[in-house]
């Protein structure tokens, strides 16, 4: 075989991947992945269907069709007040591909890219096959909450470094930004030359009774170094839709549409209608997944709270719990075993990078309620 990019030979293992791929083949309960078990919304798919009968099935522009973009641009404003100039927004085919066109508008072999840790597997791999170093600055969890040193952000960066990678709501802890350390982020990349991606797809799944999670769009100018990526899977539950978008400077406009034809040619025209039909009449369902993940983190806490062996963090947002089980010294053979000792599927700690956890594992919550108490018995039980 003549030889392929070095970057791929060392790409990274998916442990996630492996788990559910157990779980699986064994019967047993997985809440491995990040999604709701919940169907996307009756007028979600029904746009999509109209679309389909009127012939939206040919190519669309490549940073999304007028209509949605304008809903999206809406859509800030009615979560957080802002009014983003439509020449800053551009959708995509996925919140990944957002991530992906970002990393492509700054990142070269050589580079370097600061990352808030434990962090969603798929980011890092997609540093790195950009020929990249991904430099993890981890969170700590102290007293019971997770905190983000910005001073350690500071000092991770260096010369080559391009961006700093923050996910707020984090996944898989929960973690989330507040308002001053947005502005301490963005003012430490000014002072740098560098970019900040803010990851921001669980924004709207947080249980302090906010609408939405602060956003980086609520501190930083047009013209800041920003890249904020947005996906309709989480919060309308359309993770099989791949449709996303991402919040840029208006001058990287051309780019970033070059990138999302050369990427996917973008996304489906009729998903790009029926991502409208989310943000114009999904509400009720975004109440209704709410409802649903807070009964799931209730659930979760209440059985946590009854064994020793397990220590978690209360969770300010998104739908996982990300804990630790007292004794476990290898978390990919111990999640195994949890497949095929006491039927149920967790995401290994070991999957989210950082400073490796060998004693954590995550666990998505975001399920009907019958079910996740079956799993939650059978996780109680096994440990």
């Amino acid at each position: 075989m003549p030889p392929f990019r070095p970057a791929l030979a060392t790409m990274r293992r998916q442990l996630i991947v492996e788990i559910s791929r157990l779980a699986n083949e064994h019967g047993a309960i997985s809440l491995c992945f990040g999604e709701s078990d919940l169907p996307t919304p009756a007028v979600v798919r029904e746009a999509a269907e109209r679309a389909m009968r009127e012939g939206r099935t040919l190519y669309s522009d490549r940073r999304g069709i007028a209509p949605l973009r304008a809903a999206i641009r809406d859509y800030h404003h009615r979560t957080h007040g802002l009014d983003v100039d439509l020449d800053r927004i551009s959708a995509t085919s996925s919140g990944m591909t957002s991530i992906m066109i970002a990393l492509q508008c700054l990142v070269e072999a050589g580079d370097n890219v600061v990352i808030v840790a434990p962090v969603w597997p798929n980011v890092v791999i997609a540093v790195e096959s950009m020929g990249a170093e991904a430099r993890f600055v981890t969170l700590t969890d102290d007293d019971g909450a997770w905190h983000l040193d910005l001073e350690r952000v500071a000092a991770a960066c260096d010369g080559r470094t391009r961006a700093v990678f923050v996910a707020s709501p984090g996944n898989p802890t929960g973690w989330t930004m507040t308002g001053a350390e947005q502005r301490e982020l963005l003012e430490l990349a000014r002072r740098r030359g560098i970019w900040v991606i803010s990851d921001e797809v669980y924004n709207r799944i947080v249980y302090d009774g906010s609408i939405a999670a602060p956003s980086m769009l609520e501190v930083a100018a047009p013209d800041d170094p920003v890249f904020v990526v947005q996906s309709f899977s989480k919060t309308w539950s359309m993770t099989g839709w791949r449709l996303g978008w991402l919040v840029h400077p208006a001058e990287l406009a051309h780019q970033v549409g070059n990138l999302s034809a050369i990427n996917s040619t973008g996304s489906a025209t009729f998903v790009q209608h029926a991502g409208v039909a989310a943000i114009r009449e999904g509400e009720p369902f975004v109440d209704e997944m709410l409802a649903r993940c807070t009964l799931g983190r209730d659930l979760v806490a209440k059985a946590f709270a009854e064994v020793d062996r397990i220590e978690a963090a209360p969770v300010p947002a998104s739908f996982y719990s990300y804990f630790r089980i007292d004794g476990v010294d290898n978390d990919l053979e111990y999640a195994r075993q949890l497949v095929t000792r006491a039927g149920v599927g967790l995401a290994p700690g070991s999957a989210f990078f950082g400073d490796g956890r060998p004693q954590y594992f995550r666990i998505c919550f975001a399920q009907d309620p019958q079910r996740l108490t079956t799993a939650l018995d059978r996780l109680i039980a096994a440990v």
